[in-house]
C-alpha cells in the first residue's frame, strides 16, 4: 500500500501516491520497530518462556517424580529392619480364696529381614526404572522443543496481527479520503450518487475488518503472554534460523530419525518394558530371604498369683527362607503374558513416532520452501499492484475509471501487503518448525542466554539415598 498525501488540481481533491506505505509501516509501528534499546527479540522470547512457561516446569516436575522410581527399585536390594513392643496389663481373682492377681507383660524386639535372591526381579526393576527415567528425559526435551516452538509461533503471530492492523488502519485511512473525494466530485456534477455509495461501503467495510484486526492482536498478544511468561511489548523483526537447518529434506528426516526425542523417548520405553517382562518371569522363580532379630519379655506379677515365672527373658534368632512358587492361580502367567504384549505396543509405538516425525520434517519443509517462494512472488505483486493504483487513480482524475476501479486496485494492494505479513510470518515459523521436527530446537544449539535446566542432578542426587523425607530442593 501507499501514503497519499492530498493535493489540489483544476479544483477537485485528488490523491496520490507519495511511496510505500509498508515501508512506513515497517518504520512507524512501534510493534515492529528494530531500532529500540527496549524491544525484545525472538531469542528472547524464547529464553523467557524456557524459564518460565508453566507447561514446561509441570513437565520437569514430572521428571523428578519419576527418577524417585529408581531409588524405589533399588529397595529390594536393602534390608527392611522393624521393631515392635506391646504391654498388657491383666487382673483376675482366685475362686474360694480372698487373693487377687495382677499380670503384666511386655514384649519388644527388632526384626530384620534381606532379600537375598528374588528371581532378578530387582535387578530388572531397577533397569527397567532407569529406562523409564531416560524415556522421561527425552520426553521433557521434547516438551522443552513444543514450548519453544509455540513460543516462535506466538512471537510470530503477535508481529503479523499487529502489522495487519496497522495495514487495515492505513487501508482505513485512504477509503475514508476515497469516500470524500468522491462525495466532492459528485457536488461538482463530476462524479455519481453511485461512486458515493461503493466509497462508503468500503470504507464501512474497512472499519469492519480494522475492528477484527484489533481483536485479532489483542488475542495474539494473550496467547504469547500464556507462553512466554510476559506481556508482548515491542518486538523486533526476526529472520528465519536457515545456517541452522539441514542441508535438504532427506538430510532433515536422516537428522529426526536419529535425534529426535519422542523417538528416543520410545525406544527407551521399549527397553522398560522388556526388563518389566524379565521381572515377571523372574516371580516363577525361587525365593530366597534371611532374617534375624532379637526380642525381650518381660512378666511380672503382683504377689498372691499361683505363677512364679516373673522376669526378663531376652531371645535372639536368625534363619533363612526359601520359598518355591508351585501355583499362584494363573496370575503370575497373566502378568507375564500382559508385559510381553506391553513390550510388542512399545516396539509399535516407536515406528508410529518415526511416522510421525517423518511427516512432521516434510510438512515443514514443503511449508518453508512454499514460504520462501510466495514471499519472493508477492514483493513482485505488490510492485505491480501499487504502479496500477497510481495508474488508476490517475486516470480516474481525467474521467477514463470509476471510483469502483481505484477501489478495487485499492483492494489488490492491501490484500498483497497482508499476504506479505503472512508469508514473512510463515518463513520465519516454518524454519523453527523444521528445527522442531528434527529434534534440533535447543537452549544450545539456539543459543539462549538462560541457565540450563539439567535433569541429571536431581537424579544423581536421589538415585541412591537410603533414608531421608527432605527432596535435594530443600522441602
Amino acid at each position: 500500500m501507499a501514503w497519499f498525501p492530498w493535493k489540489t488540481n483544476e479544483g477537485y481533491t485528488v490523491l496520490s501516491v507519495r511511496k510505500s506505505l509498508f515501508a512506513a509501516i515497517l518504520v512507524s509501528a512501534t510493534a515492529l520497530s528494530p531500532f529500540s534499546a527496549s524491544a525484545e527479540t525472538i531469542l528472547g522470547a524464547l529464553a523467557k518462556a524456557y524459564q518460565n512457561n508453566s507447561q514446561l516446569n509441570s513437565a520437569r516436575a514430572g521428571v523428578r517424580v519419576t527418577d524417585e522410581s529408581v531409588a524405589i527399585a533399588k529397595s529390594g536390594w536393602r534390608p527392611t529392619v522393624t521393631g515392635s513392643a506391646s504391654i498388657d496389663y491383666s487382673s483376675s481373682h482366685i475362686n474360694g480364696t480372698d487373693r487377687s492377681a495382677r499380670l503384666t507383660t511386655g514384649n519388644f524386639g527388632v526384626q530384620i529381614n534381606q532379600t537375598l535372591f528374588d528371581g532378578f526381579q530387582t535387578r530388572n526393576n531397577v533397569a527397567a526404572a532407569e529406562s523409564q527415567v531416560r524415556a522421561s528425559v527425552e520426553s521433557l526435551r521434547n516438551t522443552e522443543e513444543n514450548i519453544l516452538f509455540s513460543a516462535a509461533q506466538a512471537y510470530m503471530n503477535v508481529i503479523r496481527d499487529r502489522q495487519v492492523a496497522v495495514l487495515t488502519e492505513q487501508n482505513l485511512q485512504f477509503l475514508t479520503e476515497t469516500a470524500r473525494a468522491a462525495r466532492s466530485r459528485f457536488d461538482v456534477g463530476e462524479g455519481t450518487r453511485t461512486d458515493v455509495a461503493q466509497a462508503d461501503a468500503s470504507r464501512a467495510a474497512a472499519v469492519a475488518s480494522l475492528s477484527a484486526a484489533r481483536a485479532q492482536a489483542l488475542a495474539s498478544a494473550a496467547l504469547y503472554r500464556q507462553i512466554v511468561g510476559d506481556e508482548p511489548g515491542k518486538l523486533k523483526a526476526a529472520s528465519p534460523v536457515a545456517k541452522l537447518l539441514p542441508s535438504s529434506l532427506a538430510a532433515a528426516v536422516g537428522v529426526a530419525s536419529n535425534e529426535h526425542p519422542a523417538i528416543l523417548a520410545t525406544q527407551h520405553l521399549v527397553d522398560a518394558a522388556g526388563f518389566s517382562v524379565k521381572s515377571a518371569e523372574g516371580a516363577l522363580l525361587p525365593q530366597l530371604s534371611a532374617s534375624a532379630g532379637v526380642s525381650s519379655a518381660y512378666r511380672n506379677t503382683v504377689p498372691g498369683s499361683v505363677s512364679t515365672q516373673d522376669g526378663t527373658t531376652n531371645s535372639a534368632s536368625i534363619g533363612a527362607t526359601l520359598t518355591i512358587p508351585i501355583y499362584s492361580g494363573g496370575r503370575t502367567s497373566a502378568i507375564v503374558r500382559r508385559d510381553k504384549e506391553s513390550l510388542s505396543q512399545a516396539r509399535i509405538e516407536v515406528d508410529v513416532s518415526r511416522d510421525q516425525v517423518r511427516q512432521a520434517v516434510t510438512a515443514a519443509w514443503t511449508e518453508y520452501t512454499a514460504a520462501q517462494q510466495s514471499l519472493a512472488a508477492n514483493r513482485q505483486v505488490i510492485e505491480a499492484a501499487k504502479l496500477a493504483l497510481n495508474g488508476v487513480i490517475e486516470e480516474r482524475n481525467v474521467g477514463q475509471r470509476t471510483t469502483l476501479d481505484v477501489l478495487n486496485a485499492q483492494a489488490t494492494v492491501i490484500t498483497a501487503e497482508i499476504n506479505q505479513a503472512g508469508y514473512e510470518h510463515d518463513v520465519v515459523v516454518a524454519s523453527y518448525a523444521i528445527l522442531q521436527a528434527t529434534g534440533r530446537l535447543s537452549v544450545d544449539r539456539l543459543g539462549l542466554q538462560v541457565t540450563k535446566y539439567r535433569p541429571e542432578e536431581h537424579y544423581n542426587a536421589v538415585k541412591d539415598k537410603w533414608i531421608g523425607l527432605r527432596t535435594p530442593d530443600g522441602r
